[in-house]
C-alpha cells in the first residue's frame, strides 16, 4: 500500500478531561471535537507510562516502558543504540520534519539520525515565561510557585503572540504547503503548551466561561494515605490561602491554553486540506502527561504519583481514508506505547526490535473496544541513586527555581522520590510504592482518588488480583533481547 504521511501533534501537559467532546462544558476544543465526530477516534482512557516529559517521550517513541532501559529521569534520554520511531521512519524513507522541543534524545548527539529538518524560527520570538520572573511577584508571596501569569499581551500589529509554539506551528503549516509529493513525510510537532506557566493571549484568555468550569478536586483529609511527595509540594507551593476565585482564573487560563492549541491544530488540518493531502495523512494528537491545575490544591505535576489528572491524556487518531474508522469516543483502555505500534502498522513497517505496543487499527475500525485489561505508569528512584535526583536542574538547589518545591524534594532520601508503579483497570487503581504505603482506589465510588483503601478487607481480593497482574506485567516487559544474534565462535 502507499505509505501515508504522518502528523504527530504533541502538546505538553494537557490533561485528558479538558476536551469538549469528553463532556467538559468549559473546554473550547472545536477542532478536536469535529475530528472525533467525523473521521477520527478519541480515546477517553488513554494513559501515559510516566507523568513527566522525558521518560514519557522515551516510552512513546520506542514502545518500551520506562523500566526496560532505565528512562526514569528528565536527564536520561534515548541513546544512539536505542530505537526511536523518528529514526525508524527516516531509515524507511520518510522525510522527517521536527519542529519544537526535545526532551527525547541527547542534545549533544545532534538530530541528524532522527530527522531531515530540525526547524528553527525565522525571526525572534517572545521569551518563554520560564525565562522571566517579574510576573511571579514577591519571592515570599503566594504567587511565587503558583505558575500563574495570566493574560499575555500581543505586540501592536501582531496577529498572534509569536512565541516558540506559534513559530513551530506556522513553520509546520508552511512545510505542509510545500512538502514533496513523491516521498511520504512525518511531521513531528512537540509543542510547549499547555505546559505552565499558565499564560495565554486573547482571544483564548477571555473565551473560557469561568462559570462552566467543573468542580476542582479538594484536599484529602489530612493527606491520609496519600504519597508524602504530594503533601511536601503542597506545603512548599504556598497556595493554601488562595481563594476559589483565584483558582478559577488559573484554571480558566489553562483551559485557554488548551483552546489555543486546538486552534493551532485546526489551522494545521486546514493546511493539509488546502494541500490536498488530508485524506492521505494519518494524524495523531496526544500529550505526554497531564497537570494538577488546582486539583488537590496543587499545580504542575510530580514524577512518581499517578492521579488521573496526571496520567490520563487526550489521544485522538485519524487514519488515512483507505483505513477503516468508526468516528467516536472510544472507551478502550490504551497506552501511549500503542502509538508506535499503530504507526508501524499504518506504514507497513516491521519493527526490528521487541516492543510492547499494540496496534490500534482494530479499535479505530470499531470492531472492538476491548484493547487492554490494565494500563501501567511508573516513576521514582531507589535510595542511593544520586544520578536520578535530577541535580542537573537548577531547581534542585535554588529556591528561586519555579520547580524547586518538587525537584528539591527529589534530592531527599526520604520516601518522597520512592520508586512507584501504577496498575489501573477500569474500576480500580493500585499503586505499589517502595518506601511508603501502597495505594488502592475504587474508581467507581471514588473517581477523585481521595480515599486510599489499601487496608480495607472488603477489597482484599481485588488487591490480590491487581498484585498478580502487576507481576505478570513485569514478567512480560522486564527486558528486551536484541533481534540480531551474535556469533559464538
Amino acid at each position: 500500500m502507499n505509505r501515508p504521511n504522518i502528523i504527530i501533534f504533541n502538546p505538553d501537559q494537557w490533561r485528558g478531561d479538558v476536551l469538549g467532546h469528553m463532556g467538559n462544558p468549559a473546554a473550547l476544543t472545536p477542532n478536536l471535537d469535529c475530528m472525533a465526530a467525523t473521521d477520527g477516534v478519541s480515546f477517553r482512557n488513554a494513559f501515559v507510562q510516566n507523568p513527566v516529559c522525558t521518560p514519557s517521550r522515551c516510552s512513546f517513541m520506542t514502545g518500551w516502558y520506562p523500566h526496560v532501559r532505565g528512562h526514569r529521569t528528565m536527564f536520561h534520554m534515548l541513546g544512539k543504540d536505542e530505537p526511536c520511531l523518528l529514526k525508524s521512519l527516516k531509515d524507511a524513507g520518510y522525510f522527517v520534519w521536527w519542529g519544537g522541543k526535545n526532551d527525547l534524545v541527547p542534545a549533544e548527539n545532534g538530530y541528524a539520525d532522527y530527522c531531515d529538518v530540525k526547524f528553527t524560527p525565522p525571526r525572534p520570538c517572545h521569551r518563554d515565561s520560564h525565562g522571566e520572573h517579574a510576573w511571579r511577584g514577591d519571592p515570599t508571596g503566594d504567587n511565587w510557585y503558583s505558575f500563574y501569569r495570566g493574560r499575555l499581551e500581543k505586540d501592536p500589529g501582531e496577529d498572534v503572540y509569536y512565541d516558540g509554539d506559534w513559530a513551530m506551528v506556522l513553520g509546520a503549516i508552511d512545510f505542509v504547503r510545500r512538502a514533496p509529493k513523491n516521498r511520504p513525510y512525518c511531521l513531528y510537532l512537540p509543542l510547549q503548551y499547555p505546559h505552565p506557566p499558565y499564560a495565554v493571549e486573547e482571544p483564548y484568555f477571555g473565551a473560557i466561561d469561568r462559570a462552566r468550569l467543573p468542580p476542582r478536586r479538594g484536599l484529602p483529609a489530612g493527606w491520609d494515605g496519600k504519597p508524602r511527595l504530594l503533601k511536601g509540594i503542597w506545603e512548599r507551593q504556598r497556595l493554601q490561602g488562595w481563594t476559589e476565585d483565584r483558582w478559577t482564573e488559573l484554571r480558566a487560563t489553562y483551559y485557554g491554553m488548551c483552546s489555543r492549541v486546538d486552534d493551532q491544530f485546526g489551522r494545521l488540518m486546514g493546511a493539509l486540506r488546502e494541500a490536498g493531502t488530508y485524506d492521505d495523512t494519518a494524524v495523531f494528537l496526544f500529550s505526554d502527561h497531564g497537570d494538577f491545575t488546582g486539583d488537590y490544591g496543587l499545580v504542575e505535576k510530580t514524577q512518581n504519583t499517578f492521579e488521573d489528572c496526571l496520567t490520563r491524556v487526550p489521544f485522538v487518531v485519524k487514519p488515512p481514508r483507505a483505513v477503516p474508522v468508526q468516528p467516536r469516543v472510544s472507551e478502550a483502555l490504551v497506552e501511549l506505547v500503542d502509538f508506535p505500534a499503530t504507526v508501524f502498522d499504518l506504514a507497513g513497517l516491521t519493527s526490528d526490535y521487541t516492543h510492547f505496543g499494540r496496534s490500534l487499527l482494530p479499535v479505530l475500525a470499531g470492531t472492538t473496544d476491548t484493547h487492554r485489561d490494565a494500563v501501567f505508569c511508573e516513576g521514582g528512584r531507589l535510595h542511593g541513586e544520586r544520578h536520578c535526583m535530577e541535580g542537573d536542574s537548577p531547581s534542585s538547589v535554588d529556591p528561586a527555581g519555579l520547580y524547586w518545591p518538587r525537584v528539591n524534594l527529589q534530592t531527599s532520601e526520604g520516601p518522597e522520590h520512592t520508586k512507584a508503579v501504577m496498575c489501573r483497570t477500569r474500576e480500580f487503581k493500585y499503586v505499589r510504592r517502595l518506601y511508603e504505603s501502597d495505594e488502592l482506589y475504587d474508581l467507581r465510588a471514588d473517581p477523585g482518588e481521595m480515599q486510599n483503601r489499601i487496608n480495607d478487607p472488603a477489597l482484599a481480593g481485588e488487591l490480590a488480583r491487581l498484585k498478580v497482574r502487576m507481576l505478570t506485567f513485569f514478567m512480560e516487559t522486564g527486558d528486551v533481547v536484541p533481534h540480531k544474534t551474535n556469533r559464538r565462535w
